[in-house]
């Protein structure tokens, strides 16, 4: 039987080796670390130890453990079309994007075909594999393109659900600037950003026992891991995040929610409300 692995994506690119083995394979970064001290891991072939940065293509190979099975069996959905566009629904734990070299990565992406028979589609954003949530498909060049206008003219609406550590009692305006050129993680800048859409507009929705706080996060175009990194260097990393806080929880708490553009508007239910 073939060990479990990966390809290293573009976004890992330079990371380091315990930070994507974590990600990868969703063990949380000490997992990662007991796999890496065991010797248990293998990058194209040889021993790895966890200070290696990694890079896109290479083959990330753990061996004599049995890891959690992969995400096959999660169920994605469509939640609505219009003539331009589809809204679909992504668990935590799928990837959201295809990966060249890849083929046999389940995602998203690679279901297309099967909820969309004969029609060419286009992922419109990403989110973590991490992340559940609303996910948009554009179903030609020029609605894709008209999103991503909507996008630039801050006309779209992001609003995500998150569980945070601490107690947020008021709305936060979180407007550092992001530094995103190690692509696995995104540094926060200690100056304000000049960029209207890198913002990220937090808003206390409940107080949850254990002192976390469910929140809403409101974006219009939104970096990568823009409020994952934003709500950890305010203090209040969300549960569940191994890259930016601690792998204390099944899965990351956050969940894209609610996604409005002109003539478009959907809802999703995150569920965090029982938590």
């Amino acid at each position: 039987m073939q060990p479990p692995h990966w390809i290293i994506p573009a976004e890992f690119d330079g990371a380091r080796l315990d930070v994507a083995l974590a990600a990868l394979a969703g063990l949380g970064r000490r997992g990662a670390h007991r796999l890496l001290a065991r010797g248990d891991v293998r990058l194209d072939g040889r021993p790895a130890g966890k200070g290696i940065l990694v890079h896109a293509g290479q083959r990330l190979e753990v061996r004599h453990e049995t890891l959690p099975p992969p995400p096959a069996a999660l169920a994605a959905q469509v939640l609505c079309r219009t003539a331009d566009h589809a809204a679909l629904a992504k668990p935590a734990g799928l990837h959201t994007a295809a990966l060249a070299g890849d083929p046999a990565r389940d995602s998203l992406e690679s279901r297309l075909p099967a909820l969309f028979p004969g029609q060419t589609v286009v992922l419109c954003n990403r989110l973590d594999r991490e992340t559940s949530g609303i996910v948009l498909a554009a179903f030609s060049s020029a609605a894709a393109a008209a999103y991503r206008a909507h996008e630039d003219a801050g006309a779209v609406d992001k609003r995500y659900h998150a569980v945070v550590h601490g107690l947020v009692d008021a709305p936060l305006l979180l407007d550092r600037a992001l530094d995103m050129r190690r692509r696995a993680v995104t540094r926060v800048e200690p100056f304000a950003t000049a960029d209207p859409l890198r913002v990220t507009h937090v808003l206390p929705l409940r107080a949850l026992p254990d002192a976390r706080t469910l929140v809403e996060c409101r974006i219009h175009k939104g970096a990568r891991h823009q409020i994952r990194a934003h709500l950890a260097a305010a203090g209040h990393p969300i549960v569940g995040d191994a890259v930016y806080g601690h792998a204390d929880a099944g899965r990351l708490m956050l969940h894209h929610a609610r996604l409005t553009f002109p003539g478009f508007q959907i809802e999703l239910d995150s569920k965090f409300n029982t938590v």
